[in-house]
């Protein structure tokens, strides 16, 4: 955590908003239950793209010049391959609101590597430390009985996240960060504080029963542990070996609390615990079974697009055609995905982008790791926060692996939000391979600018719909909603649904064709269609 330059004010205000979009992201969602996954999904997706906006665009304001790492353009190139998907997309709705994710994570690390070098990532890692902490209390807050519209009963206790598994997979993949600024901190309070929070983090995964979180805290401590031992010289003191003892007591703590004091959680097991560890790599039975069926139907997907995919975030839109008889991974009408993306963030990337944009993410991942591999290897005095700081984006990354193989993790907005944010800060300097200068102050500036107003919009007009759509029933309300998000299934299906019902099938049939056009493989336009006499 050296700093290599004076942070400018730019620098410092780019830290600040970095700092509040931690926070805000953990907690922002909307009351509005109609919409169960976008009610959380969206205002968190608002938050990345106003933080991945702003935080960018300070750091390139008054850039002269630009120098890509070979990671930097890996990423670069992922997102121009994303971009490539699109076209092929059957609903660009879909693929615009994917792609803008995966961009505005890359913006994040960008901006948070230009903190880093302006030797700011340490009031920026404790921040990002403490929204970890802060999303795990909202977990145990639901577990323990208090109630809240902005909770979801569903999959319980995932507090401001509306999934249990989706605040256990942000506490499995920030548990090395909140054990580096314990282990770092100036004071004895900052330790102290540290180990309290890693403790609530410790008790969250265990109540959320998360299989892949369990799997990735497991698996990150295996390199993380031998890095260290291998490192010892370099980090360890008499007093950063107390915090250790601290550290690793507060943990097992809070896991023992979790199982024995009462909570307001309907188990339907007597020994849910035991059950969920039992389980852990089942693969015969139940969602693990699920799993493997998805997977060999999502690899016949890809293997028709091998090279950029369906397009991103289509995969529920084109997967109902490679579905099997009695898919687990449909609905009941067999029509239509039960999730918008499959138990996989790998296989999700791959059918959807194609082999060539898993494989740029991966080689950038793998960048980023032999970057602190070589920072670790090239020994020097002792610098515990600069050893620290590479391990833990070595865990870090083996975490997102591991949580990315059983469900969605840099498909959604909080977690890429922390994943991206965390890499750019932790990872060690690298020189650029690559450097441009001409035109760089005029464009560069505009196209942050551009591509801010069209993803922010996009975010805003989706929570402006669902706002109306779920406050009145009335025929004018839902196309008001239809107005705000034209890409939203639910709201134009169910204004032909509206339309239909009034026997006014001019204006239904145009809807439901929109609704299809949408979904091509759901049932439930075909059958509005056929009522107007279409087909």
């Amino acid at each position: 955590m050296t700093a290599a330059s004076a942070p400018s004010a730019r620098d410092r205000l780019a830290l600040h908003v970095l700092q509040v979009g931690a926070i805000a992201i953990v907690l922002v969602a909307l009351p509005y239950k109609v919409f169960d996954l976008d009610r959380y999904f969206v205002p968190k997706e608002l938050a990345l793209h106003v933080c991945a906006a702003i935080a960018a665009l300070l750091c390139v304001s008054s850039a002269r010049r630009l120098s890509l790492t070979a990671v930097d353009a890996l990423l670069a190139a992922f997102l121009l391959a994303g971009l490539v998907s699109t076209a092929f997309a059957a609903n660009l709705w879909i693929a615009e609101r994917a792609l803008a994710i995966s961009l505005s994570g890359v913006a994040l690390f960008w901006a948070a590597s230009a903190l880093r070098r302006a030797g700011l990532v340490r009031p920026l890692v404790v921040s990002l430390a403490v929204a970890v902490v802060v999303g795990a209390a909202t977990s145990l807050a639901q577990a323990y009985g208090l109630q809240s519209e902005y909770f979801s009963l569903n999959r319980a206790p995932g507090g401001t996240f509306g999934n249990r598994n989706f605040v256990a997979h942000l506490s499995a993949i920030g548990t090395p960060i909140v054990i580096v600024t314990a282990l770092t901190a100036r004071r004895s309070i900052g330790s102290i504080l540290g180990g309290i929070g890693l403790a609530l983090v410790s008790a969250t995964l265990v109540l959320s029963r998360s299989r892949a979180a369990w799997l990735a805290v497991i698996a990150l401590a295996i390199p993380a542990a031998g890095l260290a031992l291998l490192t010892w010289n370099r980090w360890c003191e008499p007093r950063t070996g107390r915090r250790a003892v601290w550290l690793g007591a507060a943990f097992l703590a809070g896991a023992i609390a979790a199982m024995l004091i009462p909570n307001r959680l309907e188990w339907k097991s007597d020994s849910p615990y035991l059950d969920s560890a039992a389980g852990l790599v089942n693969y015969k039975e139940g969602s693990g079974a699920g799993r493997l069926v998805q997977y060999g139907n999502s690899l016949r997907m890809t293997g028709a697009h091998p090279l950029f995919g369906v397009g991103p975030g289509n995969w529920p839109v084109v997967y109902p055609e490679y579905a099997s008889r009695n898919d687990p991974s449909m609905s009941t009408d067999e029509t239509i995905t039960s999730n918008p993306w499959p138990s996989s963030d790998w296989v999700a990337y791959l059918s959807e982008r194609g082999g060539i944009g898993l494989a740029l993410l991966l080689l950038a991942m793998l960048g980023l790791i032999g970057r602190a591999l070589r920072e670790l290897r090239r020994g020097g005095p002792r610098d515990p926060e600069r050893v620290l700081t590479a391990i833990a984006l070595v865990g870090t990354l083996v975490a997102v692996a591991v949580v990315g193989a059983f469900d969605a993790v840099l498909l959604i907005a909080a977690p890429t939000f922390f994943v991206w944010t965390l890499a750019g800060a932790l990872a060690p300097p690298a020189s650029g391979s690559f450097n441009f200068e001409k035109g760089v102050r005029p464009l560069v500036p505009g196209v942050v600018i551009a591509l801010a107003l069209i993803v922010i919009g996009r975010s805003a007009g989706q929570i402006a719909s669902i706002a109306v759509f779920s406050t009145s029933t009335k025929l004018a309300a839902i196309v008001q909603a239809a107005r705000l998000d034209p890409g939203s299934y639910r709201v134009r299906s169910k204004l032909a649904q509206t339309y239909l019902a009034r026997g006014d099938c001019a204006h239904a049939r145009p809807e439901a064709h929109a609704a299809h056009d949408l979904f091509p493989h759901a049932a439930e336009p075909r059958r509005q269609i056929a009522a107007c006499g279409g087909r």
